[in-house]
């Protein structure tokens, strides 16, 4: 083992002798540590005004520190208790029943009721014999009766209902006889001059149409 000691490179890590003043391995200089004993402060020695300074100073620390941890303190019992207090009533709250059943009925609005459609007027009517629209025809006595319909317009009118009708009321010379969907038969009793009217009539719109009556042929 060697007696001289040895240092170590600050810069390198490198082990030397300390006796060299550098480095071997890198050249840097080696850093003699002082051997003065460093001096005392005033504010270390009693009696002196630093030191006194100094204990006032560590008196005032150590005061508001303990201030310091009392509030703490202080705090978290607040808060301790008030985490308990809301769970005591969280515990203790009341529950609210159900409202009680009762008999009311509520009243619902009907809807309001749809104005009714108008029903179409009847313009005209024309009375036809199969596929001929007549104004007057001429029957004679003996004939077999003559089959007429009504044609109610405008054709949108749905379900319109036509009278027939003779101006010869009493049926002595004329009569006509309703057979249904606006259909009718003409029969002649007996001739007459000037004839009768043939009146068909629906929703107070009428058509007349001129009958003659005339005798059998000789």
């Amino acid at each position: 083992m060697s007696m001289i000691p040895e240092v170590k490179c600050r810069r390198c890590g490198e082990t030397f002798s300390s006796m060299r003043s550098r480095c071997p391995n890198c050249g840097t200089r080696r850093v003699t540590q002082s051997g003065r004993t460093p001096g005392t402060t005033p504010g270390t020695v009693r009696g002196t005004a630093s030191y006194e300074r100094a204990e006032t100073n560590t008196k005032w620390q150590m005061i508001f520190g303990l201030i310091l941890v009392v509030a703490v303190i202080l705090a978290v019992i607040v808060m301790v208790s008030t985490s308990l207090e809301g769970t005591e009533k969280r515990g203790n709250a009341t529950i609210t029943p159900p409202p009680a059943a009762t008999d009311y009925v509520p009243i619902i609005d009907t809807p309001p009721t749809p104005a009714p459609t108008p029903t179409p007027t009847v313009e005209s009517i024309r009375i036809m014999f199969y596929e001929k629209e007549l104004e007057e025809f001429t029957m004679r006595e003996g004939d077999a009766n003559i089959p007429l319909t009504a044609q109610v317009l405008p054709a949108t009118v749905v379900g319109a209902k036509v009278n027939w009708s003779v101006s010869d009321e009493s049926g002595e010379y004329c009569t006509v006889t309703s057979t249904g969907d606006n259909t009718c038969e003409v029969a002649i009793v007996k001739a007459k001059a000037g004839g009768v009217t043939l009146t068909a009539e629906c929703n107070g719109c009428t058509k007349n149409v001129q009958v003659y009556l005339l005798e059998a042929a000789k």
